[in-house]
């Protein structure tokens, strides 16, 4: 099959934004530049943002551009559950590529989508990188250790860095299948969508990305890397050095949805691996600005995600992390 030929797949973009207008004006205008044939639709998820978006969605007129104002706030998790679900209902593309609104695709990236046969997987990870050029961590794609033997090897011997993959691959000329990644650059064929459905929108932030690329996998949807496809990603989470979450809440998502994430990806090793989770927590909560208070937080994850509490509402994981409220 030519590019010619590869370029009648239809492209639809989703974009999830809460009050990050110029980061979303960037990331808008480097989706727009491409050619439709190229890049069919772009549908803007509003996360109820209170920064003037909605008012500079509104006045945008490219037929292309799809807006779907929320009512409110419901995290990356909501958003991109709500924007592949119109992608996937109303707009029927043959492939979906997710990003967050500081996120958008280098120069050449779609053309280079579109050049190379893309049925061979069902689901593809593009190279995210920061601007300035060097690797971003929070994206770089995994295997599963406890699927791999030599991968759990690696693991054993240097943590993160033993299932995530290896620098050489951003630079290698082929792609390398994996098991999951983030929703940064991440391409999902139509095949996959039915496969796998779509996000659990109860997670708010973190984790939805990993636990709907493990699914994937799990259930024999085909992933790969392909590092010819660079994404930017114009990111903050952490703050100095210790890499303490700001705001205090996120943390909270990201320990309760880990646990969810470990125990899918772990099964019945989850329980071994637990104490080493919990011990680096505490380290990192003994480490906080109000350490008693993030430790309660911590407790509070810990509980919920072993349990898989998802309904817990945002404003009252706000209160704990503020110190405003002290039981349920």
């Amino acid at each position: 099959m030519g590019s010619e030929d590869r370029m009648g797949d239809r492209v639809a973009a989703v974009v999830v934004t809460f009050n990050r207008l110029d980061k979303l004006r960037a990331t808008l205008a480097r989706l727009l530049d491409e050619p439709a044939a190229m890049l069919a639709h772009v549908v803007v998820v509003d996360n109820a943002s209170t920064d003037g978006t909605g008012d500079w969605l509104a006045a945008q007129d490219d037929p292309r551009l799809t807006v779907l104002p929320l009512a409110a706030n419901v995290g990356g998790a909501g958003g991109f559950e709500a924007g592949m679900r119109h992608a996937r209902d109303t707009l029927d593309p043959d492939w979906v590529l997710v990003m967050d609104d500081d996120a958008r695709p280098a120069p050449g990236c779609m053309a280079r989508f579109h050049a190379e046969p893309r049925d061979g997987f069902d689901a593809w990870a593009a190279a995210v990188r920061y601007p300035a050029g060097g690797i971003c961590e929070m994206n770089r794609p995994w295997v599963n250790p406890f699927w791999h033997r030599d991968a759990m090897g690696r693991t054993a011997l240097s943590g993160r860095r033993g299932f995530h993959i290896a620098d050489a691959a951003y630079e290698a000329e082929a792609p390398t299948p994996i098991d999951g990644g983030s929703f940064v650059g991440f391409f999902f064929s139509r095949h996959a969508i039915a496969l796998a459905g779509l996000p659990d929108p109860r997670l708010f932030i973190y984790g939805d990305d990993v636990l709907y690329t493990l699914r994937l996998s799990e259930l024999g949807g085909r992933v790969a890397f392909d590092p010819r496809l660079g994404f930017e990603h114009d990111c903050a989470t952490f703050e100095g050095a210790d890499r303490l979450f700001q705001p205090p809440w996120k943390a909270y998502y990201a320990y309760r949805n880990s646990l969810i994430f470990y125990r899918r990806a772990a099964g019945r090793a989850f329980w071994a691996v637990l104490p080493l989770v919990l011990g680096k927590w505490l380290w990192q909560a003994r480490r906080a600005p109000a350490p008693r208070r993030h430790l309660a937080l911590s407790a509070r994850a810990v509980r919920d995600g072993l349990h898989v509490r998802l309904d817990v509402p945002h404003s009252r994981v706000m209160a704990w992390a503020e110190g405003r409220a002290i039981t349920r």
